[in-house]
């Protein structure tokens, strides 16, 4: 009988506000922040959270995010190199993009919000449909990531019904140290800029006065004049005979501070830039006019002339400012057209910022988010530039709103749940949190030191927490209130353990010593908030040990008590003598932690070493040494009432073993740095794993069988189908280029180049093609067989024979073959589509050929019969004019799909008409409208003069 044990699967992460991983959007009321693998959408005033975007077994990170013009959905980027459209409104995904290899740095849309590109860590930046879910092409130039992308758009002087491509620009940045402008009807580079010395790192663009603002590492910032007469003539050569260039140098910003520039933003509508460069502020620079700088270069100027007259005296030392004005009124200089206004100081890292829309906050001040590195975001209101001059008070940032409660600012260090399972307490360093199980929401915050373990106290009603600095701290969950600190040793505190009975508990600390407590009820102080009788510790002994205690630990049967020392063994007492029993050797690096089984049989240790071991408790053999993670051991428990146990590393991996057959159960993957906190349900329900990434996860116990056989299997599959995928996408890499040396002809690669990537669903989806047509070609081939031996016998003859049985498959479906191959085809995702094509073997690709024809002649689906008729004759276009044998399917698809193309034509036709009558219908009732009104000519002429000017109206479907 082979064994079987129940899967765990993930159910929630909660504790997380904003990770780091990503920039944030803010549109004035809703935040869209990342959460490691999830995008969070909160609302700002309420601190509450609206949505969260979420893909079942999707774990990338997010990196990138922004927002399209059409303000429904937003294209979030990931670290696998895919992109996903996600609706706003309903919070799924809308379409996925696959092309690159690496991380997603940088998006943009453009003015229509119908062409996206993206920019990778992979160096390569591609252009997307939105609209035809495709990759129009890749771009290839830069020579290290992508950090910022811009469209530009170029007024065309074509006519409406011109049907040329309107071609605009593309201006791209880089670590490379490089700015690119990108030309998007020839795709192709036609300017390369060296902007800065060191990394460029943020880029923005001001389209009123046609300026573009660079970043860079060593703290500089650039600004630079887009000519876009010479963007919209092409590449042309001047009267000297050079190419006219695109993009002009103006001149450097002066900031502040000297740090790495990490973002530059223009505000959308006000005149207004907004720079970081400090790791904790944002400089806000006001945009003057021309008219006002020179302004107030006459009001200097008048200023000097007076205190000349006053100072007679002393003539000689006021001529010199006096000079020094005459330039500056003849030039207007970038430093005059932008003057520090405001800094923003956030109360830690900032990763992003992002400008809220207008008429969010009060009239007279914009609104900005700060998303911080510490898990929190806050927004500051900061008051627009004014007339008045008012010295004294200086215009100030201010604080409007700040969501951190649902979330740690630091490391989760230790969990540990209630003996009903309903409460569970976190805490980090600076603070504890109690978080109710059911609806994963944060109920009481206190503050606290740096804690490194902690416990709930027999009752529920208590939490102890030890800490960095020797101290136990008991909390009261009710009052949430901090009610006693026990200065308990003189080192770091490094395990807390309760008594299976429930009257003691043993702390184990880096001073070397173990120290027993027993609890006490004991009337509060005079200024204490607690009313009735307070729980309290009182020291009973102490067992001095030769090194760090590690961990401690009482076994389930109150009778022993283990300790793990810095020297690596594990030493066993007697609890009640203190009587020693048995020394644990064999970990090469110190045991972090260690559990005893509820027979108290077994003791699980786990080591710096990356080994879990399972020794006996009656002789302290070792039964078994298990390789167990591939960074050390954080964390091990038993699950309750059994021999199966758990354990969590530095690889961020949380395993589930059997410890009778030393058997890896299950691996679940999820966090995204190092886990350093376990807790295990009592009733054996759940898992919960606090980590690094400042998440906290609980896996469930699902009522699913496991089988370690399958499990293998499915493993070796995965590997298996990963390898085909990344062997593929290698094949366009130059011959020898996986070597130290490099390749061995370094030709260029194409600048311009096709956007195909293989993942396993294309390749499966490539396969499911495949077998379709396999099967409708056999069924086709049965029935033209009867056909034709049916046609040779005359209709009343012995010999004929009953039709032969249909396939399963299509008798199921009760489709016939041509029909069933376009469902097959439909299923596909239109993104995966072209990449699932490419997987066909040619002869499919000549049978596939025949059912479009097929479908063309009954007009199904043209526009997808279009769509791949394309793009397998740019694909195979060699073969198929080489081989004689497709003449025959070629030209009366040819015949059969001009005339469905003609019909869509026609449809469409008919429909813009359709639509140009009603709007002419509609003028001529407004305008008749008007007329009937009684109206003098004044206010008639007023109404007329209206109507002319057109009004954007957003329609709700």
């Amino acid at each position: 009988m082979v064994q079987s044990y129940l899967r765990h699967g993930p159910t929630q992460a909660f504790g997380l506000i904003c990770s780091a991983s990503s920039n944030s959007v803010f549109d004035g009321k809703l935040a869209y922040v990342p959460a490691l693998e999830d995008v969070l959408v909160w609302n700002v005033k309420k601190g509450q959270m609206l949505a969260m975007w979420h893909e079942t077994g999707f774990r990338s990170e997010v990196t990138c995010i922004t927002r399209s013009p059409q303000k429904d959905s937003f294209a979030v980027g990931y670290a696998d190199g895919s992109i996903r459209l996600w609706s706003a409104s309903s919070g799924t995904v809308i379409t996925t993009f696959n092309g690159h290899k690496k991380a997603i740095t940088a998006l943009a849309f453009d003015e229509q919000g119908t062409c996206l590109a993206s920019g990778s860590q992979d160096t390569d930046l591609i252009v997307w449909d939105v609209v035809g879910e495709a990759g129009l092409f890749r771009l290839r130039g830069h020579r290290d990531q992508i950090t910022s992308i811009k469209f530009v758009s170029v007024a065309s002087d074509l006519p409406s019904t011109s049907t040329a491509s309107a071609s605009g620009a593309l201006i791209t940045t880089s670590k490379d140290t490089f700015m690119k402008v990108w030309d998007l009807s020839t795709q192709h580079c036609v300017q390369t800029i060296v902007a800065h010395r060191s990394d460029i790192w943020a880029m923005d663009m001001d389209l009123e006065r046609n300026l573009i603002f660079t970043g860079s590492g060593d703290g500089e910032v650039k600004a630079w004049r887009i000519d876009t007469e010479a963007l919209s003539n092409g590449l042309n050569e001047t009267e000297t005979g050079e190419i006219a260039k695109i993009i002009h140098a103006v001149g450097t910003l002066p900031l502040s501070s000297k740090h790495r520039i990490s973002q530059i933003s223009f505000h959308p509508s006000q005149a207004i830039l907004a720079v970081q460069s400090h790791d904790r502020s944002v400089e806000i620079f006001r945009i003057r006019t021309e008219e006002e700088v020179r302004k107030k270069q006459q009001r200097r100027k008048k200023r000097a002339k007076e205190k000349k007259e006053k100072k007679g005296a002393e003539k000689q030392k006021e001529e010199i400012p006096a000079k020094d004005d005459d330039p500056e009124d003849e030039e207007v200089t970038l430093v005059d057209l932008f003057t520090p206004h405001v800094v923003i100081r956030a109360n830690g890292k900032i990763r992003s910022f992002d400008f809220g829309a207008d008429g969010a906050g009060p009239k007279d001040s914009i609104q900005i988010v700060t998303a911080l590195s510490s898990n929190t975001f806050e927004v500051y209101s900061v008051p627009l530039p004014t007339k008045s001059k008012d010295k004294d008070s200086p215009p100030e940032a201010t604080r409007t709103h700040s969501v951190d409660l649902p979330g740690h600012r630091a490391d989760v260090r230790t969990l540990c749940l209630s003996s009903d399972d309903q409460l569970l307490a976190s805490a980090s360093n600076g603070s504890v949190k109690i978080w109710n199980m059911k609806t994963t929401s944060c109920i009481r915050t206190m503050e606290c030191g740096y804690a490194i373990c902690s416990t709930f106290l027999p009752g529920d009603r208590h939490v102890a927490v030890g800490t960095k600095s020797g101290e136990i701290l008991i909390y009261d969950i009710a009052s949430s209130s901090l009610i006693e600190t026990v200065k308990a040793h003189t080192a770091t505190v490094w395990s807390l353990h309760v008594r299976a009975d429930g009257l003691a508990l043993v702390s184990g600390s880096a001073d070397k010593d173990v120290k027993f407590w027993e609890f006490e009820q004991k009337d509060p102080d005079e200024g204490s908030v607690q009313s009735g009788r307070v729980l309290s510790l009182v020291h009973i002994r102490t067992l001095k040990m030769t090194d760090d205690v590690l961990s401690v630990r009482y076994s389930p049967n109150s009778k022993l008590l283990a300790v793990a020392l810095l020297d690596s063994t594990v030493k066993v007492f007697y609890q009640d003598s203190l009587k020693f029993f048995l020394s644990l050797y064999g970990h090469k690096l110190p045991v972090l932690s260690m559990d005893i089984s509820s027979d108290s049989k077994l003791i699980v240790t786990c080591s710096a070493d990356k080994n879990v071991k399972i020794w006996g408790l009656d002789f302290g053999d070792c039964h078994k040494s298990i390789f167990a993670h591939e960074e050390s051991v954080m964390q091990v428990a038993f699950e309750e009432d059994s021999h199966y146990f758990w354990s969590v590393g530095k690889d961020k991996m949380v395993k589930y073993w059997d410890g009778d057959k030393f058997e890896n159960i299950q691996k679940l993957e999820g966090h995204h740095g190092e886990i350093w906190a376990l807790a295990l349900s009592h009733h054996g329900n759940f898992v919960v794993t606090g980590s690094h990434d400042k998440s906290i996860r609980v896996w469930e116990k699902l009522d699913e069988p496991l089988f370690l056989e399958e499990e293998h299997e499915r493993e070796l599959e995965q590997l298996y189908e990963r390898g085909i995928a990344d062997a593929l996408n290698d094949r366009d890499r130059p011959i020898g280029s996986g070597t130290e040396e490099g390749p061995f002809d370094a030709i260029a690669p194409a600048e311009a180049t096709g956007v195909s990537k293989q993942t396993t669903e294309t390749l499966m989806a490539g396969e499911r093609i495949v077998e379709a047509l396999d099967l409708a070609d056999k069924e086709r081939a049965t029935f033209a067989e009867y056909e034709t031996a049916m046609s040779r016998l005359p209709e009343n003859d012995a010999m004929r024979l009953q039709a032969p049985p249909r396939n399963p498959v299509l008798a199921a479906y009760d489709m016939e073959p041509e029909a069933y191959v376009l469902m097959v085809v439909e299923k596909v995702h239109s993104t995966a589509l072209q990449d699932a094509l490419l997987a066909l073997p040619f002869d499919k690709v000549v049978s596939l050929m025949e059912y479009l024809n097929m479908w063309a002649k009954k007009n199904w689906n043209i526009v997808l019969v279009s769509r791949i008729i394309f793009f397998l004759l740019r694909t195979h276009h060699h073969q198929i004019v080489a081989n004689r044998i497709m003449r025959t399917s070629l030209i009366p698809l040819r015949k059969h799909l001009r005339v469905a193309l003609q019909r869509q034509k026609d449809m469409i036709n008919y429909n813009l008409i359709a639509l140009q009558y009603l709007r002419r219908r509609n003028d001529a009732e407004r305008t008749a409208q008007l007329f009937e009104e009684e109206l003098d000519e004044e206010k008639v002429k007023q109404k007329i003069g209206e109507g002319k000017k057109r009004k954007r109206v957003n329609l709700k479907a």
